[in-house]
């Protein structure tokens, strides 16, 4: 009752367009739910996906923004921290890593640790996304197995989620290695999630910015973010929400 009352009250007000800087790997529940709550509120979410470090020059270029739902290593860079007003951000959704094959591909076993480091080893090619906050993730676990030389060798990579999906697809690399939620895609399978031993979260975390002059709409949008019928999309496209 509360978020519905708050929704009436700015979409009684002139209607703004709120510029939302967002980490790749929430693109698909983000164009649903911007959709939802622009029919809601009558407010316009234009949003601006990016890598982490994207999305760190984005905060820091000088360029207007409204908020951010961004991955929490964002707010890690005291730069960009420092374009968002003070206080605590809001946990929207969380996922782990996976791999993926082509539909109808042979699943290697990725169940143990072990398991994952002989499918990584023995792939001819693997894609994923460096540059990310998921992909540095991804760096780590190899350096953890102690494959990351011959990683490097191997893997093919790309600026955005959807590359990943299509590289898979098309049959350039036999592996994609990144967020579960991104490798659900129409034309790959998931093989599974990393062992809980090795398995990472990248958690998208939302701020509004300090000098926002349509703070009580993207405050509104966070609230909107939280609620149940957002959660119900956040789940739908493989995330857990909060």
């Amino acid at each position: 009752m509360g978020l519905a009352l708050a929704l009436a009250s700015i979409g009684s007000a002139e209607a703004a367009d709120l510029q939302v800087l967002a980490g790749g790997g929430m693109t698909e529940p983000l164009k649903v739910l911007a959709e939802q709550f622009r029919m809601a509120s009558g407010h316009t979410i234009v949003l601006r996906f990016g890598t982490t470090p994207d999305l760190i020059k984005m905060a820091t270029s000088g360029v207007p923004f409204d908020l951010a739902v961004v991955p929490r290593e964002v707010f890690k860079d005291a730069a960009a921290q420092s374009k968002f007003a003070a206080g605590p951000t809001i946990d929207i959704a969380r996922v782990g890593l996976g791999v993926a094959v082509r539909s109808g591909a042979p699943k290697p076993d990725v169940s143990t640790p072990e398991a994952l480091k002989q499918a990584l080893l023995k792939a001819k090619s693997v894609v994923s996304l460096p540059a990310s906050a998921a992909g540095a993730q991804v760096m780590r676990v190899y350096d953890r197995l102690g494959i990351a030389e011959e990683m490097k060798a191997k893997t093919k990579a790309v600026a955005a989620p959807a590359e990943i999906v299509q590289a898979v697809t098309s049959g350039e690399a036999e592996l994609g290695v990144f967020l579960t939620n991104v490798l659900t895609a129409p034309g790959v399978e998931l093989v599974g999630p990393f062992p809980p031993e090795l398995q990472q979260e990248i958690v998208w975390t939302a701020a509004v910015a300090a000098d926002t002059t349509e703070a009580n709409a993207a405050r509104a949008f966070i609230a909107y973010l939280r609620s149940a019928a957002a959660t119900q999309v956040i789940k739908a496209k493989g995330m857990t929400p909060g």
